[in-house]
């Protein structure tokens, strides 16, 4: 296993008590950051059992998946449905973000 995929499971968990707080706003948008958060750690795992290019579409749809959740969470803070990122948080997102663009060269 990747070390990156632990760390996109732990992001999944961090990252749901922010989905229950957007809930309570506007649930279409909590659903997409569900969706997108646990896409991450879903392709990651997917891509680390397949080869070649099918390998890096999976890694690449992760990247895309991570990207979009952390727009999801930006776009939430800036519509008030939860305070500031903590600024760990979209530490390890940006890790993630960086290892997955890594693998998908």
């Amino acid at each position: 296993m990747l070390r990156i995929q632990v760390v996109c499971i732990e992001l999944v968990r961090e990252v749901r008590p922010l989905i229950e707080r957007i809930e309570k706003y506007d649930r279409d948008q909590a659903r997409l950051l569900r969706r997108s958060a646990t896409s991450i750690a879903l392709n990651v795992a997917e891509g680390q059992g397949s080869r070649g290019g099918t390998r890096r579409a999976r890694y690449d749809s992760a990247l895309g998946s991570a990207r979009e959740t952390v727009a999801n969470l930006r776009v939430a803070e800036a519509m008030g449905y939860v305070g500031a990122l903590d600024a760990g948080l979209m530490d390890r997102f940006d890790r993630v973000t960086a290892t997955l663009f890594k693998l998908t060269r």
